[in-house]
């Protein structure tokens, strides 16, 4: 039996997420693990299940899910069903608690597959014009100020060394502090990409120098979500 990870739109009509191939697998299945039953169920709604969605089972995995728990997510593939590991926005397992779900399908001799969809983190680094060949997602950074700036530090530092393209994310309410810190810590010469609202009408792709940053007159990105990337050389 197969688990599939399901990528979930990162806006916009749920149809246009994923290519038509993938989109047949997702409306065959029945058993769902899910961040969010809700959104779950929009999105499936959107992609015009072959069955109604009150004959779909949903199980939940989040952050609160205890790691004991897991096991117990995967009977449908015990059973003989195949399985939907499906993101709450972007592709599942990558800053998303299903990673413990595949691990647990791969221990148990399951064959994992991941179909294609939006990548929030991809996407950023597609538009950037940075370093593709050398990349790391650096998840989020901390939020307490001093050792953030001494996280940023150490990126910059090591982008210049490994010639290294670093990806990080934010809770999109503190996406100014974030902006704010970079701007105040990182070497003028340094370069910034902020991608918001990937695949949104109001999707905005921006790389500058730190020093071009600074100059405009009131750098800020708002509560969107958003990718950061930081290349220094």
């Amino acid at each position: 039996m197969i688990l599939y990870a399901i990528p979930a739109p990162l806006g916009g009509a749920p149809a246009a997420a994923l290519p038509a191939a993938a989109l047949e697998i997702v409306r065959g299945l029945a058993d769902f693990v899910v961040e969010r039953p809700k959104s779950a169920r929009a999105f499936l709604s959107g992609i015009g299940m072959a069955r109604p969605l009150r004959e779909l089972s949903f199980a939940v995995l989040d952050e609160h899910t205890r790691a004991a728990e897991v096991p117990a997510l995967l009977a449908p593939l015990r059973e003989g069903r195949p399985l939907g590991l499906l993101s709450e926005a972007g592709c599942p397992a990558i800053a998303d608690p299903g990673a413990a779900l595949i691990e647990a399908a791969h221990r148990e001799g399951f064959t994992v597959r991941p179909l294609v969809g939006p990548s929030s983190i991809v996407l950023a680094l597609m538009a950037s014009g940075m370093q593709g060949q050398r990349f790391a997602f650096c998840g989020y950074l901390p939020r307490e100020p001093r050792e953030r700036e001494a996280r940023i530090r150490a990126l910059e530092k090591r982008s210049r060394a490994e010639d290294e393209t670093e990806v990080f994310i934010e809770t999109p309410y503190r996406n100014d502090a974030l902006l704010g810190a970079l701007l105040a810590t990182c070497h003028e010469t340094t370069r910034l990409c902020v991608a918001a609202d990937l695949t949104l009408p109001s999707e905005a792709v921006a790389t500058r120098t730190v020093a071009q940053w600074r100059a405009l007159a009131s750098p800020a990105i708002g509560r969107r979500p958003a990718v950061f990337l930081l290349y220094a050389r």
